[in-house]
């Protein structure tokens, strides 16, 4: 080693990371019945949207409830009325990623890439209606992990400055390589 390198040390440090990723879309189908037998559809809508997630072995299960609001005739297109029921739902997300170096408290992190929607409704035998339902759900769990860097004694004494130009808001950083600046170093 020479006595540059001698300077050079490696520590570690405990950051908070993003350490899995999912994403999943999918589509359920639910039976209302309502009070009246229905003549037409009107509209659907989903409201009121509510879920909560946590890791299940290698994926995260999304689970909460929507309210279907179904709006239909009846007696023959003379009337009508507006059907709402609460529904439940869960969607397993299996992770793309997950690095089981990750440790502490896991924090599990659900959005919904396209909230629940009514895609398709229609009528069915007996004067039930079927709503097929459309969602997009990411996750991602963030937990402690390590990252090892390389740090000097005394940085007063080094020029370090980036070889080219770059702009901090430009794409050429992910062409960074951090290698070329250590072999600066010697």
């Amino acid at each position: 080693m020479s006595g540059t390198d001698k300077e050079l040390q490696c520590r570690e440090l405990i950051a908070k990371a993003v350490c899995g990723k999912g994403h999943k879309f999918s589509t359920s189908t639910h039976t209302i019945i309502p009070s009246q037998t229905p003549s037409t559809i009107l509209g659907c809508w989903i409201i009121n949207t509510n879920f909560q997630a946590e890791k299940v072995g290698d994926a995260v299960e999304v689970s909460g409830t929507y309210d279907v609001n179904l709006w239909f005739s009846f007696a023959n297109n003379t009337q009508t009325e507006v059907k709402r029921e609460t529904v439940k739902f869960s969607v397993l997300v299996p992770l793309t990623f997950f690095d089981k170096n990750c440790r502490g408290d896991l924090e599990i992190v659900a959005r919904a890439v396209e909230q629940p929607k009514c895609v398709k409704a229609e009528l069915s035998a007996g004067g039930t209606i079927t709503v097929k339902v459309e969602s997009e759900f990411a996750v991602e769990i963030i937990g402690e992990t390590k990252v090892c860097v390389v740090v000097c004694n005394n940085c007063d004494d080094k020029d370090f400055h980036m070889i080219g130009d770059y702009e901090e808001n430009s794409d050429e950083f992910d062409d960074f390589d951090s290698a070329s600046m250590l072999d600066e170093l010697d």
